[in-house]
């Protein structure tokens, strides 16, 4: 009987932190979108999205042959 002193305090904490993570869970917006991790599975991730044109790198550039070449760098003829 002694127990009972002891555990329903300590169920009565462990609730209260279950309803706090779960309202903290909710207005953090964990919930929001359910779906799109879901299907992430099924759609087709295979090709690449083309670059932004503004992100063009220098070596993305020099692979590719459109980029003019660096001061100091030499070509061969």
């Amino acid at each position: 009987m002694s127990m009972l002193y002891i555990l329903i305090p300590l169920a009565l904490m462990l609730l209260a932190v279950a309803v706090w993570a779960l309202i903290w869970a909710i207005r953090s917006g964990q919930f929001d979108d359910l779906e799109s991790h879901g299907w992430s599975v099924v759609l087709d991730d295979d090709q690449r999205p083309p670059p932004d044109p503004d992100e063009n790198t220098s070596e993305d550039a020099d692979a590719a042959g459109d980029a003019e070449p660096r001061q100091g760098k030499v070509e061969a003829p």
